[in-house]
C-alpha cells in the first residue's frame, strides 16, 4: 500500500514536463545541458526528486616543456598561463562529464556542486566536479 504523500509525489513527477533536450545553461562562461549550482537550493524552484551524488572526473598530464617553463616563470614571478589554461580546461571537462552523468540518471539540475583538485606524481592534475543530481520544477508549477 502506498502512502498518500508518496502518491502525491508520484503524481507531481508525472505532471512535470520533461526538460527540452536543446536547452542550455551558462556556468563559468560555458554552456551546459543542465542547471549547475553551488547552492544547496534554487530560489524559485522546488526539488521533486533526488538522484544522489554524481561526479565528473578528468586527469590531465602536464607537458614537460610547460612544466620547465613554469619553473622558470616561478623564479621570476607572475601567472603561469599554460598551467592556468590546463586547469581551466580540466574544470570545464569535469563539468561536462558531471552534466552527462546527471542527465543519464534523469536529473535536470545539480545542486551543491563543488570541485576537488589533486596532484598526481608531480606530473598530472586530477579535477573532480561533484554534487547532488536532482529534478527541479519552478515553484509556480506545483
Amino acid at each position: 500500500m502506498t502512502s498518500p504523500g508518496a502518491r502525491s509525489r508520484a503524481a507531481t513527477l508525472r505532471a512535470v514536463q520533461p526538460q527540452q533536450q536543446d536547452q542550455q545553461f551558462q556556468y563559468g562562461g560555458q554552456q551546459y545541458p543542465i542547471l549547475l549550482s553551488t547552492m544547496n537550493d534554487l530560489p524559485g524552484y522546488q526539488v521533486v526528486r533526488v538522484f544522489g551524488e554524481v561526479f565528473g572526473l578528468t586527469v590531465r598530464s602536464r607537458n614537460m616543456f610547460s612544466t620547465m617553463g613554469a619553473g622558470f616563470k616561478a623564479m621570476a614571478g607572475g601567472e603561469l598561463k599554460g598551467l592556468s589554461k590546463l586547469l581551466s580546461d580540466s574544470r570545464h571537462e569535469a563539468l561536462a562529464r558531471l552534466s552527462q552523468e546527471a542527465l543519464a540518471r534523469g536529473a535536470n539540475a545539480v545542486l551543491a556542486m563543488r570541485f576537488d583538485c589533486n596532484e598526481i606524481a608531480n606530473s598530472a592534475s586530477e579535477i573532480a566536479a561533484y554534487g547532488t543530481a536532482v529534478y527541479v520544477v519552478p515553484t509556480a508549477q506545483r
